[in-house]
């Protein structure tokens, strides 16, 4: 336990910013928190702490140390928490990131009811279109749709994300209700920015063959409700996820078109850090996700069954 002191002295002093602060805190005299510090420093060959007389300054080493030490001390309360069986009252801070679409129309109803089951969970989520480094950011937990390309990370599917093609009744009438993919090339189309190819759209047949098509783009946008508002101006036709358009096809306002085929594959993933502990407030959200979201999420009901596969 002398080791373990020494860093719970050194996390302490470095929080409260002087000696005399981190006695107080501890309850201890500032001679032990002088020695604690002297002797960490020893024991490890290095400087952690630059002191003059009147500031401390951490060392490139010492910044380091202190973010390994913090995850270290809350690592131990958590591991103390759960041996005493509260994680039926889970607690602390959930680091969230989600795109914006789905977290504004679907995540958020899902964390209010977690934080509903556990009063005592604090979140922090970030909603936007960017690829986050969940490390490099200390996120918790991430929702990424498509296809995971960092290796590094633990990842759970929580979903199948269909494709919809889909557009106004009125663009319909004007350019006609498409019967093959082929039909696209002749129809201007809103396109997903965040992809590599916008206007090249991937399917696959009820035959299980596979093909491609290039789209005349007319409007690209990194977030797809504004696409959706446009697909319902009348100003092109929008190959989205279901989560995204369901809203405005069960208002009748978008129609789907080319139902038999299906486009583009992805899934909706929960990732999160790969460490030896993962905290149980991470755990049992992504639990609690999986439930929630079910093997057909309830915002793929307002398709007709058999229709897009």
């Amino acid at each position: 336990m002398n080791e373990f002191s020494q860093i719970k002295t050194f996390v302490a002093l470095v929080e409260s910013g002087s000696i005399s602060k981190a006695a107080e805190k501890m309850d201890v005299a500032v001679s032990a928190v002088s020695r604690r510090l002297k002797e960490l420093e020893s024991s490890l060959g290095v400087q952690l702490i630059q002191r003059t007389t009147r500031k401390m300054h951490l060392t490139e080493v010492g910044e380091r140390f202190y973010q390994r030490c913090g995850k270290l001390l809350d690592d131990f309360e958590e591991a103390k928490q759960e041996a005493s069986n509260a994680a039926t009252s889970l607690s602390g801070t959930l680091k969230i990131a989600t795109p914006l679409s789905f977290g504004v129309a679907h995540l958020s109803p899902a964390i209010a009811a977690f934080m509903h089951l556990h009063p005592e969970v604090k979140i922090d989520l970030d909603m936007s279109d960017r690829r986050v480094d969940l490390v490099e950011e200390g996120i918790d937990l991430a929702i990424r749709i498509g296809t995971l390309e960092d290796s590094s990370l633990m990842a759970r599917k929580l979903a199948l994300v269909r494709h919809v093609v889909c557009a106004s009744p009125e663009f319909l009438t004007q350019y006609g209700t498409p019967n093959k993919p082929e039909d696209l090339a002749r129809m201007p189309a809103l396109c997903y920015g965040n992809l590599s190819q916008p206007d090249i759209w991937y399917f696959r047949d009820q035959e299980n063959n596979t093909g491609s098509i290039k789209v005349p783009l007319r409007m690209r946008s990194t977030n797809g409700d504004a696409l959706v508002e446009a697909a319902v101006a009348g100003l092109g036709i929008l190959c989205e996820p279901s989560f995204i358009v369901h809203g405005a096809v069960k208002r009748g306002v978008l129609t789907p078109v080319l139902t038999d085929y299906q486009w583009y594959a992805m899934n909706i993933y929960a990732v999160y850090p790969h460490t030896k502990h993962v905290p149980a407030r991470v755990r049992a959200f992504i639990d609690f996700l999986a439930s929630y979201f079910g093997d057909e999420p309830y915002w793929e009901q307002f398709l007709e069954k058999g229709t897009v596969n």
